[in-house]
């Protein structure tokens, strides 16, 4: 499994979400489902499936959080890795865009001559781009953080910050927006990236004229081997301390995420129902996971 995965919260449609994903992107599938009973949000379904290699997790817990652009997921159709790409980007877009809204047509643009951005049916954002095949590789899913209202302008610090925070990250490509593009963002960061384990993250300045901003619509599950990795991130990244509960922590930007043992993983999606509610009765009343706890609670002891 990938150190970082995305999770997205839904209402009701996790399962159906990821069903619909699975068929629409190449290389997609569910993986595993579950669910957890008796939380604060009833009975929740919670799913695991992958496009292109890229692991997601899903869970149906109500209307609390809505996924919102904050967060989208850039899909990177190379010529190199698909012969069909161009065409392949256009069937991808019609599926996805149905019961959706554009958010920037599918067309030419400096960077990429077809590139769209685009919200399901489902309020999940999507960045195709077809991919020239002459760069540098990058995987099939990168996900994108846009920073708008209060953090606007800080898209280039939290490269630097998330690289302190993960010791084997490496920055990629860093793009400046020219002087004079648009109003207030002279050096502000048009696109920028890192990697960290396995994963490219992509960074973006997005100015202060959005309506959205970063929640819990969509976050970054960072998968733990142990406890002190947990106590690592956990303590490492956690900045609002009333966000904190269940392993899920806000950075200083606002950025949600779940810091979460592997092991974790293994007993929601194997483990009997028995064994599952004992872990969710565990883990319901914790802030930052306690591994030992976790797993005594999964063998019953």
């Amino acid at each position: 499994m990938k150190k970082i995965t995305p999770h997205l919260w839904f209402d009701t449609q996790a399962v159906e979400a990821a069903n619909f994903y699975a068929s629409v992107f190449p290389d997609a599938k569910v993986a595993q489902e579950t669910q957890i009973k008796d939380t604060p949000s009833g009975d929740c379904d919670i799913v695991a499936f992958e496009i292109g290699g890229q692991p997601f997790m899903a869970i149906s817990a109500g209307p609390i959080f809505k996924i919102n652009p904050s967060i989208s997921f850039l899909v990177n159709f190379d010529p190199s890795v698909h012969e069909d790409a161009r065409e392949l980007i256009d069937d991808v877009w019609e599926k996805l865009i149905e019961g959706g809204k554009t958010l920037m047509p599918l067309t030419a643009y400096p960077h990429s001559e077809r590139y769209g951005w685009l919200e399901d049916k489902y309020g999940v954002s999507w960045q195709l781009m077809l991919t020239n095949p002459d760069g540098e590789p990058r995987p099939f899913i990168v996900p994108s953080l846009l920073f708008t209202k209060e953090v606007t302008g800080q898209a280039e610090a939290a490269i630097e910050y998330y690289c302190s925070v993960f010791k084997d990250a490496m920055k990629g490509t860093i793009m400046r927006y020219p002087e004079g593009a648009q109003p207030g963002m002279d050096d502000h960061l048009m696109f920028g990236e890192f990697q960290t384990h396995d994963t490219w993250l992509a960074l973006m300045d997005g100015g202060t004229a959005h309506a959205f901003s970063f929640n819990e619509g969509v976050s970054l599950m960072v998968q733990c081997t142990d406890q002190a990795e947990i106590d690592y991130y956990f303590d490492t990244l956690s900045a609002v301390p009333e966000a904190e509960q269940c392993g899920w922590l806000k950075d200083k930007f606002g950025v949600s995420w779940q810091i979460t043992p592997q092991r974790m993983g293994e007993m929601m999606l194997n483990g009997t129902p028995e064994q599952v509610d004992r872990v969710t009765q565990a883990f319901l009343p914790m802030k930052k996971f306690d591994l030992a706890t976790l797993e005594r609670a999964y063998s019953g002891d």
